[in-house]
């Protein structure tokens, strides 16, 4: 192919891998960018495209630079609603539909507000530990306690945080004996 066809080629299906990247980031610019990759790789590999193919394997360089994107350390690294990154933060799925991603950020909000409501012994340890990816040791240290008292209170702050967020949340710090309603 020289680059008479290719530029053709690029005229006709340019609309269709901007829409194929499109599918998958869900953001203009992105797509954009994705789909201007994917046509300079067409052209670096051009040689490679079966005859009278074009366009499926167009479409599927597409894809693959969606979801190469996709799957880079830097697009799944999501900042917590804080402006503070930890094991809460979530891993966007992009078998998810954008309200079930709503809910999926409403839970790790939820999940952080009843870690900031634990009193001590367990907030301090809790926040380290979930809120800021410190591990075991790291907390020990910077708490000067033994790390085997860190295990036990994280241990203890693990079922208080399952038991509030099953029983539907805190009042006031406490566990609130509340069921959520029946949906």
């Amino acid at each position: 192919m020289d680059q008479r066809e290719f530029t053709r080629l690029v005229d006709q299906c340019e609309r269709f891998v901007y829409t194929i990247c499109l599918q998958f980031v869900r953001d203009e610019q992105l797509a954009q960018d994705l789909a201007q990759d994917a046509f300079l790789s067409a052209w670096v590999h051009r040689d490679d495209c079966p005859p009278g193919s074009y366009k499926p394997w167009l479409a599927r360089i597409a894809a693959n630079k969606a979801k190469d994107y996709l799957k880079s350390a830097y697009h799944r690294k999501v900042q917590a609603q804080d402006g503070e990154e930890g094991p809460l933060a979530l891993e966007p799925d992009r078998d998810l539909l954008p309200e079930q991603h709503v809910l999926a950020a409403d839970g790790a909000a939820r999940i952080r507000r009843e870690v900031q409501a634990l009193k001590e012994p367990y907030h301090e340890v809790s926040v380290l530990f979930f809120l800021k990816e410190k591990s075991v040791d790291e907390i020990a240290r910077a708490l000067r306690r033994p790390p085997k008292t860190v295990r036990t209170q994280l241990y203890r702050a693990k079922h208080i945080l399952q038991q509030r967020l099953r029983e539907g949340g805190t009042v006031d710090g406490t566990v609130s004996h509340r069921r959520p309603p029946d949906g």
